[in-house]
């Protein structure tokens, strides 16, 4: 009886310290854990936005403009008019940028390894009120499983470069100039090639509104390929894809192309980013769905929307603590003037330009400050801009 209960004790024992040892190593400043053949690493980063905007008209209901484009630039919400119903400047400040994400790494024994990742944040989610409690629903970003080559989960698309994002205040930076999209998705890459099915939904203009639609028969095609050298890397992406809109009334589809070519040039600690984007039918997967794939027409087919955007981003290092990034970002919108009719009236043209001051005391933790312009015209010539001073602190994880 005495043998028994001791071993139980000493069962119990080793449990409590193997836990203890986990919850030790999760903790450490490494941020990881080995747990048997599995590494888990966790990471992240906390960051407060305050944001003064000064918007040159007001929203179509003469009030200030209220909607996801406080939180970060939105092409498609900066309000257009004449200009007599400029409102007053407005001030935000939200944590809602902040995100998390888990990893784990398990090698096999064939020698090689499969690799995960869940990532989280809070930033375009419902949640609570801004009278008590901004309390708002974390959203997935990401979640994959690698394996030999092969991802399978939801993930930047391959048709983004997410390598020559620049480093900017803004959640996204050069909204209307870059290719910005994640996605369910089964990708192969084998060195700098790599080829992507995806996800496929259509994004349609009806009687002048937008229609979200989900009926294509085939997934969006992808591929990339991407150089790396020592002074940097280039990268040329091309996509095919299917617009449909299908109802009992209407069973219409055309397709849709893109290309783009983007990357980075260093320059010593300084460098410079890039992306060039063109397509019939890109839609929602450049400039944050500022123009619609296609157009529905009278005689039942889809017309596609051209456009052509991109952007250019300088970044300085001025010492080992202060850095700068000086950015502009466009995009045209090639809408057909027949079809105008069946449009409203919708985003000729919209740019942006913007120039910042970061200042890391410590490797992880960045204060900043940034200004930003932006622009947007409509098809009947109409236009408005915003002004924003933002303001931010982060610390990575």
């Amino acid at each position: 009886m005495f043998k028994r209960d001791t071993t139980m004790k000493n069962i119990k024992l080793m449990k409590s310290l193997t836990a203890l040892a986990v919850l030790s190593a999760i903790s450490t400043s490494a941020y990881a854990a080995n747990l048997d053949n599995t590494e888990v690493k966790y990471g992240g980063y906390v960051k407060l936005d305050s944001m003064w905007t000064d918007y040159s008209d007001a929203s179509s209901d003469g009030s200030v403009y209220d909607g996801l484009g406080r939180d970060f630039y939105v092409p498609s919400t900066t309000p257009v008019g004449d200009g007599t119903n400029s409102p007053d400047a407005v001030f935000d400040m939200h944590a809602r940028q902040s995100r998390f994400n888990f990893a784990t790494l398990t090698k096999l024994d064939s020698g090689k390894t499969i690799k995960t990742k869940i990532e989280l944040d809070f930033i375009v989610s419902p949640g609570g009120n801004e009278r008590v409690s901004n309390s708002y629903a974390p959203r997935i970003r990401q979640a994959f499983v690698t394996y030999d080559g092969w991802l399978f989960g939801q993930a930047w698309s391959n048709f983004q470069n997410v390598s020559a994002l620049p480093e900017t205040l803004d959640f996204v930076g050069p909204a209307e100039g870059t290719i910005f999209v994640r996605q369910p998705q089964i990708r192969y890459t084998t060195g700098g090639l790599s080829f992507s099915v995806e996800n496929p939904e259509s994004t349609v203009t009806v009687n002048g509104a937008r229609m979200e639609t989900d009926d294509a028969s085939l997934p969006d095609f992808n591929v990339k390929y991407t150089h790396k050298t020592d002074w940097g890397h280039i990268a040329v992406a091309g996509l095919v894809r299917q617009l449909t809109y299908k109802t009992a009334s209407y069973d219409a589809d055309e397709s849709a192309y893109g290309i783009s070519v983007s990357g980075r040039l260093n320059m010593g600690k300084n460098n410079f980013k890039f992306m060039l984007n063109q397509g019939a039918g890109l839609g929602r997967y450049v400039g944050l769905n500022v123009a619609h794939g296609g157009v529905l027409t009278d005689d039942n087919n889809i017309d596609t929307i051209d456009s052509t955007s991109g952007f250019a981003a300088y970044q300085h290092h001025w010492s080992d603590q202060f850095r700068s990034t000086l950015m502009y970002s466009f995009i045209d919108i090639d809408n057909d003037p027949d079809l105008l009719n069946l449009t409203g009236n919708p985003t000729k043209s919209s740019m942006s330009y913007s120039a910042n001051l970061l200042y890391s005391p410590e490797k992880k933790l960045t204060f900043g400050i940034e200004l930003k312009h932006a622009q947007r015209e409509v098809e009947n010539g109409v236009d408005g801009d915003m002004n924003r001073l933002q303001f931010s602190a982060k610390y990575a994880f």
